[in-house]
């Protein structure tokens, strides 16, 4: 059984797949989005978010953990001076992992595993200035006061426009009757 395992050994000695870690890492900073096998991308993401979690605080301590791990100067450069700047304000989940076909030669599940703030193609709701909507985790107590003030408004809104309609009528109605007594007081009179 394994209980509370949390790394797949992906069929390598602890030294390979240290190996195997640091390169896809340093791949994923440089290129933003690589292509993988499925398993290897969900190792990858369980190696990578912590240090992209480190990056967001810019000091020597954590570029010095980070580099323990990476080992590569221009990929700590990238990750600390422009990648920790766009996740900033990301709480976590800085990657995403996409499923793709099979691969041909040995049908191995293969994945695509991207930063997340770097994809241009969900991210089109957001605009450069525009603050995001914080969503709340917490229960939300719903007072009595809310709802009969809710369902008081669209009736209210409804009235108003109606409003009008009924006084045009009235109106029209009355200016005939108007005209009515009058002729008949003038044929009263003659």
């Amino acid at each position: 059984m394994r209980h509370g395992v949390k790394t797949n050994h992906l069929g390598r000695k602890t030294p390979h797949r240290k190996a195997l870690m640091r390169n896809m890492a340093i791949a994923l900073i440089e290129h933003k989005r690589i292509t993988t096998t499925l398993a290897k991308a969900k190792a990858l993401r369980v190696f990578v978010e912590p240090l992209l979690t480190k990056a967001k605080k810019d000091d020597m301590n954590n570029r010095r953990v980070v580099f323990s791990y990476l080992q590569n100067k221009e990929a700590i450069k990238e990750l600390f001076d422009i990648i920790s700047l766009k996740i900033a304000d990301r709480p976590g989940g800085y990657t995403r992992i996409i499923k793709l076909e099979r691969r041909l030669g040995d049908a191995a599940d293969m994945a695509l595993i991207e930063l997340v703030d770097y994809n241009e193609i969900y991210n089109t709701t957001t605009t450069v200035g525009e603050e995001k909507k914080k969503t709340r985790r917490g229960r939300v107590k719903k007072t009595t006061t809310e709802a009969p003030v809710a369902a008081a408004t669209p009736v209210t809104a409804a009235t108003e426009v109606e409003t009008p309609v009924v006084e045009d009528t009235i109106a029209s109605t009355e200016t005939p009757a108007a005209e009515s007594t009058t002729d008949t007081t003038e044929e009263a009179s003659a």
